[in-house]
């Protein structure tokens, strides 16, 4: 699974929408020429398959991260349950929740084999117990569940992925020694990674950060190489015995004319095994958690 924070289907407008202004091969390939918008949200190939998740979740306000995250990685409206769109960070009602239902723990619960891929410096560790940060809902799940972070030794070995894709951010937290990856590099290192697991994730919160960053250079850059990535992890990939699920909590890149989240719809991208029936069964962000606990546990 990847998750990309911040990913909406917007109008189809290269001035204010990057996914018409960047060069993305790899995601177009999937969707016949496709690019996920407003218009054109729901896609069926031999490939892939697109389809639009309601992320307002009946809630009024802009949808946030905590909220919006925490609801994908449970099954459980979470807007609903505390009255709001709440984040970026999990909600301290929420964190119960995240205890028992998160995705890992349930899958865990399960007997299978599950892998957080993304790793962690040291710095940000540091941050945490200085309370300067807060876990988010995927690293919290994790911790909860009792899956240690990953760090710079497994990106050494090749048993991590950098939150940026390609590594280059550890560079400032004193890590010259680790290598540079080509995003697509890093794509075969996830689809890699993922064939020793029932279930893997990594998670790409620098679409949301270029959104609100409104820089138009800035969001076909996140974006390209977050096609990069899709294209290596598709590189040997065996739509027999493998699914791909790609999603997002909430839209913001998609419309670079507001600083804000918007109410978009997000993208649901499935490739591989069993892609239609999960696409059919799924239409908001409550939806995934349960089916994929229904097809890895099948």
């Amino acid at each position: 699974m990847i998750f990309a924070d911040g990913v909406g289907l917007g109008r189809e407008d290269a001035s204010t929408n990057p996914f018409f202004a960047a060069k993305l091969p790899n995601l177009t390939s999937l969707l016949d020429d496709h690019i996920p918008s407003k218009t054109r949200s729901r896609v069926l190939t031999t490939r892939a398959t697109l389809s639009p998740l309601n992320a307002t979740l009946g809630v009024q306000g802009l949808p946030q991260s905590g909220t919006g995250q925490t609801t994908i990685f449970s099954g459980v409206n979470a807007a609903k349950l505390i009255g709001q769109h709440f984040g970026p960070y999990p909600h301290s009602r929420l964190k119960p929740l995240l205890q028992t239902k998160n995705l890992f723990r349930q899958l865990l619960d399960h007997g299978k084999s599950v892998c957080f891929v993304n790793a962690c410096p040291k710095q940000y560790h540091e941050a945490i117990e200085s309370r300067k940060l807060r876990y988010t809902v995927t690293t919290l799940s994790s911790v909860l569940s009792g899956m240690p972070l990953r760090g710079h030794e497994e990106l050494r070995t090749g048993d991590a992925l950098a939150a940026d894709i390609t590594g280059e951010r550890w560079r400032q937290f004193g890590h010259d020694h680790l290598p540079v990856l080509m995003p697509s590099e890093a794509g075969e290192r996830f689809y890699s990674i993922s064939r020793r697991y029932d279930f893997t994730l990594f998670e790409y919160f620098l679409t949301d950060y270029a959104g609100h960053s409104r820089s138009m250079d800035v969001a076909v850059e996140v974006l390209e190489r977050l096609d990069g990535l899709l294209g290596g992890t598709l590189k040997h990939f065996n739509h027999d015995d493998s699914l791909l699920l790609f999603t997002s909590d909430h839209g913001n890149i998609e419309d670079l004319s507001t600083k804000s989240h918007t109410r978009n719809p997000v993208p649901l991208i499935l490739v591989g095994r069993q892609k239609k029936q999960f696409a059919e069964r799924v239409n908001s962000l409550t939806g995934i958690t349960p089916v994929i606990i229904e097809l890895v546990s099948d």
